[in-house]
């Protein structure tokens, strides 16, 4: 894709100097001392076939539409100079002469946001590749960063580079040994779904098993390193001139991650271990892996189909309740998260899947994408479940307390903020106790444009587990605010549940005693019955009959006088 940024970012020559040059040195050379003619002739000869070449490789590039121009390493760094260039010289000019914190200021600076984030967008989708998945990384966090940019760089989950069947042959024939006819009965040429990294056909094996095969675009393993490196130099440029700007976190996360998940045979490990992890909730599905034709680039797996997570439209038509997939996301997450520590950290609406089991009928959530998770360490685990109980149940000196263990140190309000997506006035309330308004969502997303040096602080300070679970948290608050589930209190019970089950587990493991055992099981146990009742009675608030039956009640037993 050409952009403005990049036609700027290289200054062409221009032909008509070219041949003007070339006069100017043959009227030099002729009418130079006797016996030059022949070195005029000569260098004559030499620059028209110079230019021959030149040309001639030019139309090779321009009509191969397998050698794109775009990946020359210095269209892409001179793009990327350019965009950063152009995005720092209008924050530092255009808000520089008005009052800050006025309101022709936040105008402005709105405006600034939404002209920088579309120039990154433009700038992400040209240099394709590792600068997408960093794109979508920050279209995920909606609360945390302004709206402006989120909303525009959501659109780089659609607009994902799309590999030709060239290239596709080639990937397969390089790391299976064999064409794509003698592996497959038939294999489609349009994929099902195209991502920053890789893309997905649908084919059928020669016995019969239809399958989806991911293929790696043949040029983002090479590129992917020099543009890391790229962004680490930018990233510290631009710190120089907005030193209350650290986005440190984004490199180090892309610099860590991304060689894992350009291995797809770390994903189809992931997609195994989190198989077996959850095999006691009947409503997940992991497809299989086909592991005697997966490589380091190209990754074999049963094909499943099913709606995105997020189609209403879908789940409506196949008699799909979004209540029961919302709760059944919050349970798979917060056992991921709380009892497993080990979490899937790319739940965005492509890979999450809905169906009905065609053997069964019964609602099934399909997961994908098996190869960007997070890791916990126990330490960071228990206190993130510890914080968790202390949001739920409005405990707010322990809210301070794991927060800053957390190393949100004086910041802790508004780390708990952006971990719940709620007011710090409904997190004194408790968030299980007040519903999210639209007002108070939009409230949020405008202070995360206020509070962003704040944020990008909290960001560059908390433990790097923290960031891929911001972005899970943000994703999945998505998902619930395009099902109409957002923030709902059995949500936050569910996750009370998995915390509970997860403290528990660990206080057995660290005593031999019988007895101690024992009163931690009956401690548990409690603590989740009077979760089951405090769900009850939410559950019967919501319903009607309740109004009924308790204005039933005050009739036939009236308050005595």
């Amino acid at each position: 894709m050409k952009t403005s940024l990049g036609r700027h970012s290289i200054i062409p020559l221009d032909p008509r100097d070219q041949t003007c040059a070339l006069c100017i040195g043959s009227v030099v050379l002729t009418t130079g001392p006797p016996g030059s003619g022949d070195m005029a002739r000569r260098a004559l000869k030499l620059a028209s076939w110079t230019s021959v070449a030149l040309a001639a490789s030019g139309i090779c590039l321009y009509s191969n539409k397998y050698l794109d121009p775009n990946d020359f390493g210095a269209v892409r760094v001179g793009r990327a100079v350019a965009t950063t260039a152009v995005i720092s010289y209008d924050y530092l000019t255009s808000l520089r002469s008005v009052p800050y914190g006025s309101e022709e200021y936040l105008q402005l600076r709105s405006k600034v946001h939404l002209r920088s984030a579309r120039r990154l967008c433009e700038l992400c989708c040209a240099n394709r590749g590792t600068f997408i998945k960093v794109g979508q990384h920050l279209g995920a966090l909606d609360y945390l960063l302004p709206e402006e940019y989120t909303s525009t760089l959501k659109v780089l989950h659609s607009q994902a580079p799309q590999s030709s069947m060239k290239e596709v042959r080639q990937v397969i024939r390089e790391d299976l040994g064999k064409e794509i006819h003698d592996l497959f009965l038939s294999f489609d040429d349009t994929p099902l779904g195209a991502a920053s990294l890789a893309q997905v056909h649908k084919a059928v094996l020669r016995d019969g098993r239809t399958v989806a095969v991911k293929v790696q675009h043949p040029k983002v393993q090479a590129q992917s390193s020099k543009d890391i490196l790229l962004m680490e130099v930018l990233v510290l440029a631009v710190k120089q001139l907005f030193p209350e700007f650290e986005f440190m976190w984004l490199v180090d996360e892309a610099k860590k991650n991304l060689p894992l998940e350009l291995d797809f045979l770390n994903e189809g490990r992931n997609a195994e271990k989190v198989a077996q992890m959850l095999k006691h909730f009947d409503f997940l599905k992991v497809p299989h892996i086909y592991w005697e034709l997966s490589t380091k680039r190209v990754l074999l797996m049963e094909f499943v189909d099913g709606g995105q997570v997020n189609d209403r439209h879908y789940m409506e038509r196949n008699k799909i309740d979004v209540n029961e997939i919302s709760r059944h996301l919050g349970r798979m997450y917060s056992e991921m998260i709380f009892v497993n520590g080990f979490v899937h950290c790319d739940p965005h609406p492509g890979n999450v899947l809905v169906r009905k089991r065609p053997d069964t009928g019964k609602v099934e959530i399909v997961l994908l994408d098996h190869g960007l998770y997070q890791a916990l360490t126990e330490e960071f685990r228990l206190d993130y479940c510890r914080l968790w109980q202390s949001l739920i149940w409005t405990d707010m000196q322990s809210v301070r307390k794991y927060s800053q263990r957390l190393g949100a140190g004086d910041l802790y309000p508004l780390f708990a903020c952006m971990l719940t997506a709620r007011s710090w006035d409904s997190v004194n309330k408790g968030i299980g106790q007040t519903p999210v308004t639209t007002t108070e969502d939009s409230e949020i997303r405008n202070h995360a444009a206020n509070y962003l040096p704040q944020i990008s602080q909290l960001l560059n300070r908390v433990p790097r587990q923290m960031l891929l679970i911001f972005k899970t948290n943000d994703l999945l608050r998505g998902i619930e605010a395009a099902l109409g589930t957002r923030a709902s209190a059995s949500s936050f019970l569910n996750m009370s549940r998995c915390c509970i089950k997860a403290l528990a587990a660990h206080k057995k493991q660290k005593t031999r005693s019988l007895f101690r055992r024992a009163q931690i099981s009956l401690r548990e146990a409690v603590s989740l019955w009077k979760i089951n009742l405090q769900e009850l009675v939410l559950h019967l608030k919501g319903l009607r009959l309740t109004g009924w039956v308790w204005a039933l009640l005050c009739w036939l037993l009236p308050a005595s006088h």
